[in-house]
């Protein structure tokens, strides 16, 4: 392979607009004085919106704190590797971006990249709600000696397949598009009394068969389950919205029909009873 000459010239400023990761130069007064095109596509704001306030105003509440002792350490010329934290974007949604920053001390200035890790962080909270579920369904079992039912037939998944999907795998393009389609289905209908595997299917235009499928491919679980999984994250985040104060309430946004069932199932998950949160 013939390597380049020295005296080649780039376009950086091309290499800038088109890279897909999130590109900025942020000024030590906490301001964006740079970004590239996917800093506004990830978050929704335009260029001046992004420009106009303070970087900390679009970075989650929790994550506050601890990104401002990060910058401190970045103006006292420290570079940051792998940070991660949140921002919210325009409509509300929470995005998670893992940072590396470079300070330059000559101009006051930060370059940094981040990668858009938020899929990532959904695949983690799957794999440990379901972990947690899969516990819970064996103590059932075990306790009320019920024979463990088969979620998928043998025509569905070869039991020679052993997928062992886990967190630190990331999806393809198309298995991310597919699952976000799978997710809003579910956050869209999941009070009403019809959503099950059929409705999913049909919404999804595809068969059950190809349904199980899919979910097991990409995450090594059921559609039940993911389900579960989908309908415990609504729970947490109507409790976290501060609108709603009853069980009930809460409950029927994430489409429990029973309350002492959904209070069990919370305790289980999450390490603490709802009403502690309300």
């Amino acid at each position: 392979m013939e390597k380049l000459s020295s005296k080649v010239t780039f376009d950086l400023e091309y290499f800038f607009e088109v890279t897909p990761d999130l590109l900025c130069i942020a000024g030590f007064d906490g301001y964006f004085k740079k970004i590239n095109p996917a800093v506004a596509k990830t978050l929704g704001y335009t260029d001046e919106e992004l420009f106009a306030v303070p970087i900390g105003s679009f970075i989650h509440p929790d994550d506050q704190h601890l990104t401002s002792l990060k910058r401190v350490a970045l103006i006292e010329g420290k570079s940051l590797l792998n940070f991660e934290n949140r921002y919210i974007s325009k409509d509300g949604a929470i995005i998670w971006l893992s940072w590396t920053s470079v300070p330059i001390m000559r101009d006051s200035l930060v370059f940094a990249i981040a990668k858009d890790i938020t899929y990532r962080k959904h695949l983690e909270e799957y794999d440990r709600i379901s972990s947690i579920l899969g516990m819970i369904e064996n103590d059932h079992q075990k306790r009320f000696k019920t024979p463990q039912k088969r979620e998928l037939s043998s025509h569905l998944i070869s039991s020679a397949i052993d997928h062992q999907k886990t967190a630190n795998e990331e999806p393809s393009q198309s298995d991310q598009f597919w699952l976000n389609s799978f997710e809003m289905l579910v956050r869209k209908n999941a009070s009403k009394a019809n959503l099950n595997l059929n409705f999913i299917s049909d919404g999804l235009a595809i068969s059950q068969r190809q349904l199980f499928r899919r979910v097991d491919q990409i995450l090594g679980i059921t559609p039940n389950k993911l389900v579960r999984v989908i309908r415990l994250q609504l729970a947490w985040e109507a409790i976290a919205s501060g609108k709603y104060r009853t069980i009930k309430e809460i409950s029927n946004i994430a489409g429990y029909n029973s309350r002492s069932h959904f209070s069990r199932l919370f305790k289980e998950v999450y390490g603490i009873h709802v009403t502690e949160l309300l």
